[in-house]
């Protein structure tokens, strides 16, 4: 059945100034696509695509082009696509190796665009930055000043800068002026390697923060790479803004708002953008904390911390030229998440006047919907009826299941489960398996048509086998599949982790030339 048309690398590289509404999907797994590929395509592996497309292209209207490595994975991907209801869809001839035939660049890494985009305003703005040897001497010596730690608390918990304190992007100019009250206080911020040291950084210059600021060079990478000692298991993180700090703040994006022609609406207008979402794609984010979301936020709305959306644009949106709303309480750290946008070259991004003023709201996490993993034809069995000669095979991602996985349990990849079958222990009975079973349902599905043996998918997957209290393990054991689904970061590698992390620095450096080369994605330029 063909359910997509074909169009060439040169084609496609039209499509990319024509202005109109574009999404480029590449469907392999993470791991295969962080070594080569667009710079302006989106990564939806096809083992995950119906659980994340509707999220990332919301609009069924869209003109997408998939891209594969020439191994079917792109007409697989249109298939699924066609069947949830996308209507224009092509697979680029040639594959991603036909982009690099073409004469156009290919890029390493993963969330280039937001990377290399850190790069640009280091260059662009002049960031000032401290080294580990220059922050560690600043430390012993008693010196006044505060080290913010601009990623979420899941990264920061897990190391840190010894004394840092946890103000995740967007969180920075919001929170500056209870940090550092003082002016004469030297501010330093962190992440793990460069962008949102660097961002976050100048995000507090753009704001006019009375202090000194740095970024701290190259991170905790840079930190562990100079011999010194990172602290592990921290919490600490700003208060509740102060009504002084909210009078600074809201000062300050205003002046930002105006210097960068950050652009506003009021609720009507975004309810007339949500009336015409079948035409044009409409994008709405919450760029408040975790906490703040979960107790209210607009229904409909993701989930997109201001700093996460800068530092990884491509994961939160993939339809180029859409409409994006951001959403908060006061407008600071919405402007500050937009303001970044426009450098970026986003020309429809919108901070949403009154914030959650006028707006009815709900509350708890966000749920993406996969009715085809709550419609799959699968049986199903609880945790304590799964059979001693049944063989377990789960498809959540590799960290995943490294770090806890059902004892004696098999690893495979859903998109290559026909490959796994000539791995797989011959069994009468295959039980399937992920962190919370939505995965499971669809691989099940997958599995019990390549396959006589009797399948079925474990409720409430892996979670719900660790809520039963029955045996969990970790590490690789059992893997019916290659390890490349997850593009590891430095942290997570085998082997030498230094040299992981120079790697992964001196790659991030190099991006600034690569992008002059692609010549896809431009930055506007403003005055420092």
């Amino acid at each position: 059945m063909t359910v997509a048309g074909n169009i060439g690398a040169k084609e496609v590289r039209v499509l990319f100034d024509d202005g109109g509404e574009l999404a480029v999907i590449d469907v392999r797994e993470e791991g295969v696509f962080g070594q080569r590929h667009l710079l302006r395509g989106a990564n939806i592996p096809l083992s995950v695509l119906e659980l994340n497309v509707r999220d990332l292209v919301p609009r069924a209207g869209t003109r997408i082009v998939l891209i594969d490595a020439e191994d079917g994975l792109a007409a697989r991907a249109a298939e699924t696509l066609a069947a949830m209801g996308y209507s224009d869809i092509k697979i680029m001839t040639g594959g991603v190796e036909g982009w690099g035939a073409a004469g156009f660049e290919l890029f390493s890494g993963m969330n280039v665009p937001s990377k290399v985009f850190g790069e640009h305003i280091e260059h662009h703005c002049d960031t000032p930055n401290i080294s580990a040897e220059e922050l560690k001497a600043k430390i012993d010596s008693g010196a006044d000043m505060v080290i913010l730690d601009s990623r979420p608390m899941d990264e920061y918990h897990r190391m840190n800068i010894p004394g840092g304190i946890d103000s995740p992007g967007a969180e920075l100019a919001y929170h500056v002026r209870d940090l550092a009250p003082n002016p004469e206080t030297l501010v330093v911020v962190n992440c793990a390697g460069r962008t949102r040291s660097i961002i976050g950084a100048q995000s507090l210059i753009n704001a006019g923060t009375p202090n000194k600021v740095m970024a701290l060079t190259n991170g905790t990478m840079g930190w562990h790479l100079a011999g010194l000692e990172l602290e592990h298991g921290a919490t600490r993180k700003y208060d509740s803004v102060s009504e002084a700090g909210l009078e600074w703040s809201q000062k300050a994006v205003a002046q930002v708002a105006e210097k960068y022609g950050v652009k506003s609406i009021d609720v009507d207008t975004m309810k007339g953008w949500q009336s015409e979402t079948g035409t044009r794609t409409l994008y709405l984010f919450d760029v408040r904390s975790p906490e703040e979301f979960d107790a209210g936020h607009v229904d409909g709305c993701r989930h997109a911390p201001g700093g996460q959306l800068v530092q990884a644009t491509d994961k939160y949106v993939a339809t180029n030229n859409a409409r994006v709303v951001l959403i908060d309480d006061t407008g600071v750290r919405a402007t500050m998440t937009a303001h970044w946008l426009v450098q970026m070259g986003w020309t429809d991004v919108y901070v949403l006047k009154g914030g959650l003023d006028e707006m009815a709201c709900v509350s708890g996490p966000y749920a993406a919907t996969c009715p085809e993993a709550e419609s799959a034809d699968v049986k199903t069995v609880a945790p304590a009826d799964v059979s001693a000669d049944s063989v377990i095979v789960d498809v959540a991602d590799s960290l995943a299941y490294r770090d806890g996985h059902i004892a004696g349990a098999w690893w495979a990849i859903r998109s290559r489960l026909a490959d796994a079958l000539t791995k797989l222990p011959a069994a009468k009975s295959y039980v399937v398996t992920s962190g919370d079973g939505q995965l499971a349902r669809l691989a099940a599905q997958d599995l019990a048509r390549l396959t006589d043996a009797d399948v079925a998918a474990l409720q409430g997957g892996t979670e719900s086998w660790r809520s039963a209290g029955m045996k969990i393990e970790e590490g690789y054991s059992n893997l019916a599949a290659e390890r490349e689904d997850i593009f590891y970061k430095p942290y997570d590698r085998e082997g030498t982790v230094e040299d992981a992390m120079n790697q992964y620095l001196d790659w991030e450096i190099e991006l600034i030339n690569q992008i002059k080369r692609d010549g896809t994605l431009v930055f506007p330029e403003f005055a420092p």
